[in-house]
């Protein structure tokens, strides 16, 4: 065990801006686990176990509904105001180097 992992109050986590209907909240973009990459409301989430049941679930509606699931995602994110806004803020908020 290093150092570090003890200081670091398990929050590796990304902090970002994620939207919650017409609301900009703050998520986190898991770094570890079965989640690694993805966005979730909780920290905690990015080590939770998988729920077999919805994952086959999503995977069947995704091959269904995939190209409508990506033109109207599309649409939001041009039109809707939250979404633009988001875009800025996760621009503005990235390290610099």
């Amino acid at each position: 065990m290093y150092l570090s992992e003890l200081l670091d109050d398990n929050l590796t986590e990304k902090q970002i801006w994620g939207r919650r209907g017409k609301k900009l909240v703050r998520k986190y973009r898991c770094v570890g686990g079965k989640r690694h990459g993805r966005i979730v409301a909780e920290p905690q989430q990015c080590f939770a176990p998988p729920d077999i049941k919805k994952r086959v679930k999503m995977k069947i509606t995704r091959k269904k509904l995939a190209k409508r699931m990506a033109m109207r995602s599309k649409r939001t994110k041009r039109t809707n105001p939250a979404s633009r806004a988001l875009k800025n803020l996760n621009i503005r908020s990235k390290p610099r180097r």
